[in-house]
């Protein structure tokens, strides 16, 4: 029996859990996909510029892609890693080719939680030391230990975390005072922290970009002076790479852009487009402390080792990280190019573009609400974007990397319309929403 999207909105009500939510008033109910689009029940194209949040980058159900995961599900769909398969095997040697320096063992894992689980648990092992730091804005996932390091409020679930050697040092970015000055405060209490606890902290966990937190980029030199105050203190650095990796950013790691090589990555989402993967990697040195009996059940199983092999094959075959690097510029470009009293700050890099919107002293609605009604209309117009931020009023374009500049072209032209009926409704000077 097919439903409809009230009546899917209400059986998720009635067997859901209550922290479930959904974008949209009137939510679409999506039926399939195809690359940069999606198509709901009554066949309305939708141009994704989410990619279920930095997860299909090479599009949905590419059909390159799509052959190569269903032929691995007819010959072999599961086994474990006490078997020997081929898949697994070429996928952590692929990744080793690609890592940054010499980054070369791989643990394969299922989801981001897990494998940024996973990847503290090594830096414990390696450093004989239990305690981290992490940044204010940052997003690790949704296990017990790596929500105890996660700095968004919001996501952080119940008071009962790990509190005891869990140090948070804000972020180097402010809207209230000059990046310079964000920066040098960061470090500061980065300092501070190594200083008084350095002897029992065994790493600090960040992403090069923040997503969740509001697609916040850091200063060119900020990781690297964090990475060689880490290193006075033995501190290993964690970078969690699980929106940034494969592409999004115009690099093939957004780590790249900060020309450091992290002691231990973490990278999931968009390595397998779709189908569940996620790895934590890092030195041979490193790697050899983690030699207790462990495994992940489904981590690089047959199906999403092969997915994965043909998703890298497909990003180098398509120039996808070139890609990712003009069109993200351009999209940049475009974005900045729009004149509203909503917006605050265009920021990002490649395809990974935020809108910080702002409230406006002479309409009530908060930042929040106008992002809420930005991405209603824009559904409306058929374009999927998302949000994020720590108060829910960043507008994000993280697209599938095969979009294309007549999709940026046609997206933009939208918002520009969107951002104006929405000044003119709330203006209240009449204006006649057709949106």
């Amino acid at each position: 029996m097919m439903n409809e999207p009230d009546q899917i909105v209400t059986k998720r009500q009635d067997y859901f859990f209550p922290s479930i939510g959904h974008f949209y008033q009137t939510p679409p109910k999506i039926t399939n996909g195809q690359m940069q689009y999606l198509y709901d029940h009554n066949s309305n194209e939708y141009t994704d510029f989410f990619a279920g949040v930095s997860v299909m980058n090479c599009g949905h159900s590419n059909p390159d892609i799509m052959a190569n995961t269903i032929e691995q599900l007819q010959q072999l769909q599961h086994t474990t890693t006490l078997y020997l398969t081929q898949m697994n095997v070429d996928l952590a040697e692929q990744l080793a080719s690609i890592l940054p320096g010499d980054i070369r063992r791989t643990f394969f894992c299922v989801t981001g939680s897990e494998a940024n689980e996973g990847a503290m648990a090594l830096a414990r092992m390696h450093t004989k030391k239990n305690g981290f730091i992490a940044l204010s804005g940052g997003l690790h996932g949704r296990t017990h230990l790596t929500l105890s390091v996660t700095g968004i409020p919001m996501w952080r679930l119940d008071d009962q975390l790990v509190n005891e050697n869990i140090h948070f040092v804000d972020r180097p970015h402010s809207l209230s005072i000059s990046t310079e000055e964000a920066m040098e405060q960061s470090l500061q209490q980065i300092e501070t922290v190594l200083q008084n606890h350095g002897d029992n902290i065994s790493a600090m966990i960040l992403e090069p970009i923040q997503g969740n937190g509001g697609i916040i980029t850091y200063p060119k030199d900020y990781l690297k002076k964090v990475k060689a105050l880490l290193e006075s203190y033995e501190v290993l650095l964690i970078v969690d790479e699980v929106q940034t990796g494969y592409g999004r950013t115009g690099k093939m790691f957004a780590i790249e852009h900060y020309d450091i090589v992290p002691d231990i990555i973490v990278t999931a989402k968009a390595l397998g487009n779709g189908i569940p993967i996620s790895t934590f990697s890092t030195t041979n040195e490193i790697a050899q402390s983690f030699n207790k009996p462990s495994a992940s059940t489904f981590g690089g199983n047959p199906v999403a080792s092969a997915t994965a092999l043909s998703v890298l094959k497909y990003i180098e075959k398509n120039e996808l990280v070139q890609h990712a690097q003009g069109l993200g510029g351009y999209l940049k470009e475009k974005l900045q190019s729009l004149s509203s009293p909503f917006i605050q700050e265009v920021r990002g890099i490649g395809l990974m573009v935020g809108i910080q919107t702002q409230s406006v002293d002479s309409i009530e609605q908060s930042s929040a609400d106008i992002t809420d009604m930005v991405l209603e209309k824009m559904k409306q117009l058929g374009f999927l974007v998302g949000k994020n931020g720590l108060n829910r009023d960043v507008i994000a374009f993280q697209p599938p990397l095969v979009i294309t500049k007549e999709d940026i072209d046609s997206m933009v032209s939208s918002l520009e319309r969107v951002l104006e009926e929405i000044e003119s409704t709330l203006k209240g000077d009449g204006f006649e929403n057709d949106c």
